[in-house]
């Protein structure tokens, strides 16, 4: 019930629009003055509408001072949020999906079948930029699939792991599953341009894009 109350405030279409607002920022805290502006509020609403996201837990707050900000109590720390790490799943009625797949996960690990699961994580890709069709931009794809990429020059990381729970349990299979899955998703899509790699790092997921420019390709 907990997490279905959590998702029942998102109903509210400004208070949806400040969770985008933080949600797109990724790693970095945002205030409520940023969220203000975006959505054309107030920020008092703005800061009533944070809270009340912070105390269903989809939000974390954390406190800062800001550069460059000048005025009354321009020196006191600002109240800044990011998306929660935490996790809101809602099935009703109730189901243990991801129980199942630690259970499948770590009977993999034991029968030492990773590479049959990469096989088949790699045609589930290939089948998914294939259905996206020839040419089609991989970050358009992954965005599709919840991977939230986020452009960095010629690399892409992506800001969410569909996975997440899963890898931090089993982060050798399930990072090499989702790449497999990715160069899949190159494959299919013909995206000849384009590399995936391993390359954790943190709050992002454990593969990283990137765009090789030369012209041969």
């Amino acid at each position: 019930m907990e997490a279905l109350e959590a998702l029942a405030l998102l109903t509210d279409p400004v208070r949806r629009s400040a969770y985008q607002v933080v949600t797109e920022a990724g790693a970095e805290p945002v205030g409520r003055d940023e969220v203000a502006a975006a959505l054309g509020v107030g920020r008092t609403l703005a800061a009533f509408h944070l809270d009340k996201l912070v105390d269903a837990g989809l939000l974390e707050v954390s406190f800062a001072r800001r550069t460059g900000r000048s005025g009354p109590g321009a020196g006191r720390p600002a109240k800044l949020y990011r998306r929660a790490a935490g996790e809101h799943v809602v099935s009703v009625p109730p189901r243990a999906y991801l129980s199942a797949a630690e259970l499948l996960a770590e009977g993999v690990e034991r029968a030492g079948a990773d590479e049959a699961v990469y096989g088949v994580a790699r045609e589930h890709g290939r089948e998914v930029g294939a259905a996206a069709g020839a040419g089609a931009d991989p970050v358009e794809v992954l965005a599709a699939r919840g991977y939230e990429p986020e452009p960095d020059g010629s690399t892409v990381r992506l800001r969410n792991c569909p996975f997440h729970q899963l890898a931090q349990r089993f982060p050798p299979l399930v990072c090499g599953m989702n790449l497999a899955l990715v160069e899949g998703v190159l494959a299919g899509a013909e995206a000849g341009g384009w590399q995936a790699r391993l390359d954790p790092g943190p709050g992002y997921c454990c593969v990283t894009l990137s765009k090789n420019n030369r012209s041969d390709l």
